[in-house]
């Protein structure tokens, strides 16, 4: 009988169960089954690989080499499937983007179409920055375009290569009837009795808008948390005040404006795997990107208000 990775995984389960009962109940095998499969084993091996007692099942001389040798086998076994499917997707034509809600996933996408080698791009999209850096780090996906508060880790941050696209400040959206809508910058304390609106996320700007809110003196009465949609309505029927990015796209209703002093900064990153074949197109993929929130933030540029004359 030739020894195959199956054995192994017996061995290992037994050794680590500490008895044969306990072993057949976690492979899902009747106790004299696994007892004649071991006996089996042994034989291909040429030993007893456990002694049996009252209490269990200890590994012999023998046993320690093999089990030695499994820890070592199984897990490299694993990692090699893993980058083997990882390989085959990666290795297909085309770019696989996965990014949260926001204006530059599809400026990205318009890039890479316009370039006219005629690789097919699809997309996934997904509140959770989490979701999208594991759908790269299982290889589902070829880069993720997400953004992070401030200076905090992007997720994955051990397994994946991050780099920044750009950095912006947040910005307030304001119905066109505001008070404040005519200003060309904002003070946060301002907006102390305002209802907020933002969309949801797993990242910290929840917490870091918080704090942001305490350093100007208040807490915000309100946060309505729902899709981008709903917080456009809730903004221009004047319900409440929201959150964006600067790359926020000109909307009928309402209106843009830095908060003065930048007390948030929104980071738009760009990640991949390191040893995926897509790593090779990272460059050029991330200068799609730089290019398209240089786009976004002309167009959303082009409908800031003029500066007011006087105090």
């Amino acid at each position: 009988m030739d020894l195959e990775l199956r054995h192994l995984k017996t061995i290992r389960a037994i050794a680590d169960a500490g008895s044969l009962t306990r072993a057949a109940t976690a492979l899902g095998l009747a106790q004299p089954a696994l007892s004649a499969q071991l006996k089996r084993i042994e034989r291909a091996l040429g030993g007893a690989l456990f002694e049996r007692g009252r209490d269990g099942v200890r590994a012999t001389p023998l046993g320690d080499l093999v089990l030695d040798r499994a820890r070592v086998v199984l897990p490299a076994v694993c990692e090699l499937q893993e980058e083997a499917v990882r390989f085959a997707r990666e290795g297909a034509r085309g770019h696989r983007l996965g990014g949260t809600h926001g204006p530059l996933l599809g400026g990205l996408v318009d890039r890479l179409a316009r370039t006219g080698d005629g690789a097919p791009v699809t997309t996934y999209t997904s509140w959770s920055e989490r979701e999208i850096a594991g759908g790269v780090v299982a290889g589902r996906l070829d880069f993720a375009l997400v953004g992070v508060c401030g200076e905090s880790s992007p997720p994955e941050a051990g397994r994946l290569a991050w780099t920044e696209v750009a950095r912006d400040p947040v910005y307030v959206m304001l119905a066109a009837g505001h008070p404040l809508a005519h200003r060309t910058e904002i003070e946060l304390a301002e907006l102390a009795t305002e209802a907020w609106t933002d969309v949801p996320g797993d990242g910290c700007f929840g917490d870091c808008f918080a704090a942001a809110c305490v350093r100007a003196g208040f807490t915000p009465a309100c946060v309505y948390e729902t899709d981008t949609a709903s917080c456009v309505h809730l903004v221009q029927v004047g319900r409440a005040v929201g959150l964006c990015r600067a790359t926020f796209p000109a909307t009928p209703g309402l209106v843009t404006r830095p908060l003065a002093g930048a007390p948030l900064i929104w980071r738009h990153l760009l990640g991949w795997h390191p040893e995926g074949r897509a790593a090779n197109r990272a460059p050029a993929v991330l200068a799609h990107a730089r290019a398209a929130h240089t786009e976004a933030l002309s167009r959303s540029a082009a409908h800031a208000p003029a500066p007011l004359a006087g105090p």
